[in-house]
């Protein structure tokens, strides 16, 4: 065995080692750092491992991937809108089954009343006779059917502003133009799939459009237009139970009682029931995706009106912040 003199090395790089019985050369130490070993560090380098480990299959995406994917409950939503506009289209234009006649037998009686409603739009007709200016004369029809039929229009008016302004609006590719412009003759027809195209995936690389003239027209006007729509919404209702005289069509019992009948016996008067209950559904729904659209001082009480039947979309026209939105 090979005997280390002592004299030979310095004498601090040597120690005796009683095992051995000789000098031997001092091995250099590290310092360990003290909380490099400790529990509460080694606990977090595992949780660090196994976060990684999971993150690093989805830290790579697919290139030209929208990293906004449509959810469950989007995708639900859209198949119960493409479901409604089925029934809608096959129940009030196909089938036999509903109260009056399908659009494949209308009768020249039908005809002759939707043109007469047609003219009697927004009461102006019946308004120019009574003060005497009779340039065309305005069908006499029953007060409870202009009323209804003026109602549902004019508030398919104010959807016009709140389309035109819609944050989703760019995911419908064709023109919002002639969109609203069927909807005033076929109401939820068109605006059923505009509903659920809305919901489709986001494309990122489509920059926001443009308004068109229209679209600008509307929402610069959206306050009148919110205000001349909530008028006649509200003439409607006093000109269904109250118009053109007692004598004619009897008081609030009598046209009460027709109105059940003419909604039991008019496929037309029977679909406006479901514009009604259809637009009750949406007007809530775009208004709370848009509530970022009203002037921020009147969000609140907005956002509370936004569930009543026009009274809602009254508002929220009233108060568009409308230089954010003509753009």
């Amino acid at each position: 065995m090979r005997v280390v003199s002592p004299l030979s090395v310095s004498a601090s790089a040597v120690s005796w080692d009683a095992r051995k019985r000789n000098w031997v050369p001092k091995t250099k130490k590290t310092r360990r750092d003290p909380s490099s070993s400790s529990p509460l560090r080694l606990s977090l380098m595992r949780r660090s491992c196994v976060s990684v480990s999971r993150v690093v299959p989805f830290a790579k995406k697919p290139e030209g991937k929208s990293d906004y994917k449509v959810s469950q409950s989007q995708s639900l939503r859209q198949g119960v809108l493409w479901a409604t506009e089925a029934v809608y289209i096959v129940w009030l234009f196909l089938l036999p089954f509903a109260p009056g006649d399908p659009v494949w037998v209308i009768t020249p009686t039908t005809i002759h009343q939707l043109l007469g409603l047609s003219l009697n739009f927004f009461f102006i007709l019946p308004f120019f006779n009574s003060v005497g200016i009779h340039f065309i004369q305005a069908p006499l029809l029953h007060p409870v059917a202009e009323g209804l039929f003026n109602f549902v229009i004019a508030w398919t008016l104010m959807f016009a502003p709140l389309l035109f302004t819609d944050c989703k609006r760019d995911r419908y590719k064709g023109s919002l133009d002639l969109l609203w412009a069927f909807q005033m003759f076929l109401t939820n027809t068109f605006l059923i799939p505009y509903m659920a195209i809305r919901l489709n995936e986001e494309d990122p690389d489509q920059t926001p459009p443009k308004l068109s003239k229209l679209g600008s027209v509307m929402v610069q006007g959206a306050p009148l237009v919110g205000l001349i729509g909530g008028l006649v919404c509200l003439l409607s209702l006093i000109w269904a139970f109250f118009g053109r005289g007692y004598e004619q069509f009897g008081g609030i019992t009598e046209r009460t009682q027709y109105l059940f009948s003419y909604l039991g016996s008019e496929r037309l008067a029977y679909a406006f029931i479901w514009d009604i209950v259809l637009y009750s559904i949406f007007q809530p729904w775009l208004i709370a995706e848009n509530i970022e659209n009203v002037k921020r001082d009147d969000a609140g009480y907005v956002n509370w009106f936004k569930f009543i039947p026009v009274v809602g979309l009254v508002f929220y026209l009233l108060n568009l912040d409308v230089r954010d939105n003509d753009s």
